[in-house]
């Protein structure tokens, strides 16, 4: 894929459409646009095993509500990287894993997410 983040650097509020480009273009964080080209791979592979279009609507609205993350906090989307290596590497060292002290719908309802 060759759209980049950058595309959208002069958009103050981008509206997202909700097709492959936009979405990819929006992804502001490089580990994003990695996952999502590979999980793309994925479901267009299952799709043409299942002939199941659903598979690729779900990819396509959950990567839409990535990007939209993407663009209204990416250095969120950084930190949150930056977070899951630290616990993975503590996790590979065999060492504890640090429990949340919030639930989902806490951290969902701070970024205006009713669950």
């Amino acid at each position: 894929m060759s759209a980049q983040p950058h595309e959208l650097a002069n958009v103050s509020s981008p509206v997202l459409d909700r097709n492959l480009r936009s979405i990819r273009v929006a992804l502001t964080v490089p580990q994003d646009r990695e996952a999502f080209d590979a999980g793309l791979r994925l479901t267009l592979d299952e799709v043409r095993a299942t002939l199941d279009l659903g598979k690729l609507n779900e990819f396509i609205h959950t990567w839409w509500l990535i990007a939209h993350d993407s663009i209204h906090d990416p250095a969120g989307r950084e930190r949150m990287y930056a977070h899951a290596a630290q616990v993975q590497d503590l996790a590979d060292h065999g060492q504890a894993v640090p429990r949340g002290d919030r639930t989902w719908r806490e951290l969902l309802a701070e970024r205006g997410v009713q669950a």
